[in-house]
């Protein structure tokens, strides 16, 4: 199986680690998010990795040329976006593909089982499909339902549960194709898709998971992960 990573962005929610650090190199526990996931891919099934950098993406290849904390079997391919180019749009310099793949973004962590969502995926016949957690929102507000003026229902500080996608995808050779020239939003492209009649499949799972996205989020991964997400 082929994947990608998409690691290129700016991180700035994370600073001021991402001041001197790209998003992917910034440790949990005491090994880099991006090494965490390459022993998550290689664990997988995995053989080859596509990794798409750009902000500070020279740190990000000299650590794993040093580091040698590569798993054994799995090869790594540097594709360099030297633009912004969104969170759909690097994904164009992933080349010779005549298989599903699966995407990753680089800011997340994860047990999910690759193989599982990779045969929900065929047996959809889907474009693309994308990985879903449940999620919960408390709001802080009375939330007012009405109608013509007149009120029908009053609900106090609600829980909101939805679907929320977990940055991992499998994309089809012709999901790819899609991509237009340029920067592209990876909703955009979900848009297109269904715009022109493609099935995109939502995978829900229960996996453990966890978006290393912000500082909170950093601090809340390092206290929770388990320690298998952790192994070396």
């Amino acid at each position: 199986m082929r994947a990608a990573v998409l690691a290129g962005g700016l991180g700035t929610r994370l600073r001021p680690y991402t001041a001197v650090l790209p998003k992917p190199l910034v440790p949990v526990g005491d090994r880099p998010i991006l090494e965490l996931i390459f022993a998550w891919l290689a664990r997988a099934g995995v053989d080859r990795v596509d990794v798409c950098i750009g902000h500070l993406g020279q740190l990000i290849q000299t650590y794993f040329s040093q580091a040698q904390t590569i798993p054994p079997g799995l090869e790594i391919r540097w594709q360099w976006e030297h633009e912004p180019l969104g969170t759909a749009g690097a994904l164009r310099f992933v080349v010779g593909l005549e298989e599903t793949l699966l995407v990753v973004n680089g800011d997340i962590l994860t047990d999910l089982d690759p193989a599982e969502m990779l045969a929900f995926h065929l047996a959809r016949g889907a474009a693309l499909t994308i990985a879903t957690r449940q999620a919960k929102l408390a709001t802080e507000l009375g939330v007012i339902e009405h109608e013509a003026g007149l009120v029908t229902g009053y609900r106090e500080k609600p829980v909101l549960q939805y679907d929320a996608s977990m940055g991992i995808y499998m994309y089809e050779p012709r999901a790819l194709a899609a991509l237009p020239d340029g920067p592209c939003q990876f909703p955009d492209l979900v848009l297109a898709l269904l715009e022109c009649g493609e099935r995109v499949a939502a995978f829900q799972t229960s996996a453990a998971w966890h978006h290393v996205g912000t500082l909170a989020q950093h601090l809340e991964a390092t206290r929770e992960l388990r320690s298998d997400l952790l192994d070396r």
